[in-house]
Parts: structure tokens; C-alpha cells; sequence
């Protein structure tokens, strides 16, 4: 497998590394050093090829860049969802087809994949969303409308950063 990996320097959140492999998008990190990413994806696909910089790493962290800097509303990135178990590719492509602007509570989220009692469950799999922002898990709040949960640069105050930017908080 080949993965093709980028740092996008230039974002609100700081830097952003993306990796693309031959299905699609696979990861993005929004905290943490090179050392920490590529360790990652060398955990999650311990016989990849990497190659930095090439067209389809560079294309996603240009959309990454785009978003976070309001030029872009959406994405129109591969995901390669084969990456994901079942569970944890169902919850996470409701939490893609949430739109702009609007949130889901984790209950939604679970009965929406046909789980109704598994919000935590639906926590958990968005804890572990490996393309964060692209995959929207900020998008996800607590049944009462509060923010719970984000793993990214920041936690909440990011959470809380990108449901502004969308116009979903005030």
C-alpha cells in the first residue's frame, strides 16, 4: 500500500498532517508532531510505502487549508471508509452526511445506524475518527445541545472553533 502524506502549515489550528492513500483519505492530525503521525500510520498500516508531497496529499491539505480558512464549505475528498470496522464506518458516515451548520447529539447518531442505545458507543467511534474536520465528528454534541468530547488540537475550544466557523454556534 502506498500512502502519500503532507504537513499543511498555514491553518487556525496550527499545523495539519493528511494522509492520502490509493482508496482515498486516510488520516488527518490536527495535534502532534511528524514523529507522532507517522508513528500512527505505521501502527494502522505497517506495510505502507510512504511518499510525501505528491498530487493527491497535496490536493487534500489544499481543501484542509480552504476550510479552515472559510474559503470551502465542503469536501469532495475520497474517504477510504475500508479502513474503518462496520460499526465505526456507519457512525462516521452519518456524522459526513451531517450538513454544514447543523449538529446531531450522539443519540441521533446511534439510532440513525440502528443502535439506539449505543450514544456512548457513538462516542467512542467518533473519539477514534481518524480524519477529523473532513469527517465532521465536531458536528456531534451531547443530547442537551452542550459540547462533549474532542480529541483534536485544543479539545472543546477547537470543537467549539469549527461549529463558529460553520455557523452552527454563536
Amino acid at each position: 500500500m502506498k500512502i502519500s502524506v503532507t504537513r499543511v502549515s498555514a491553518t487556525p489550528l496550527g499545523p495539519v498532517w493528511v494522509a492520502v492513500g490509493e482508496k482515498g483519505l486516510l488520516a488527518v492530525h490536527t495535534h502532534g508532531e511528524q514523529d507522532a503521525f507517522l508513528g500512527d500510520l505505521q501502527r494502522r498500516f505497517p506495510q505502507a510505502e510512504i511518499a510525501w508531497d505528491t498530487p493527491p496529499a497535496l490536493a487534500a491539505g489544499r481543501q484542509i487549508q480552504e476550510y479552515l480558512s472559510g474559503e470551502r464549505e465542503q469536501f469532495d475528498i475520497p474517504i477510504d471508509w475500508s479502513v474503518l470496522t462496520p460499526f465505526q464506518r456507519a457512525v462516521l458516515q452519518q456524522t459526513f452526511a451531517i450538513p454544514r451548520g447543523e449538529t446531531r447529539t450522539y443519540g441521533e447518531i446511534a439510532a440513525a445506524v440502528g443502535k439506539p442505545r449505543a450514544a456512548r458507543a457513538v462516542g467512542r467511534a467518533q473519539a477514534t475518527n481518524p480524519m477529523p474536520i473532513v469527517i465532521p465528528c465536531h458536528r456531534v454534541v451531547a443530547r442537551d445541545g452542550s459540547l462533549h468530547g474532542y480529541g483534536g488540537f485544543n479539545g472543546l475550544e477547537t470543537k467549539a472553533w469549527l461549529l463558529r466557523l460553520e455557523g452552527a454556534l454563536e
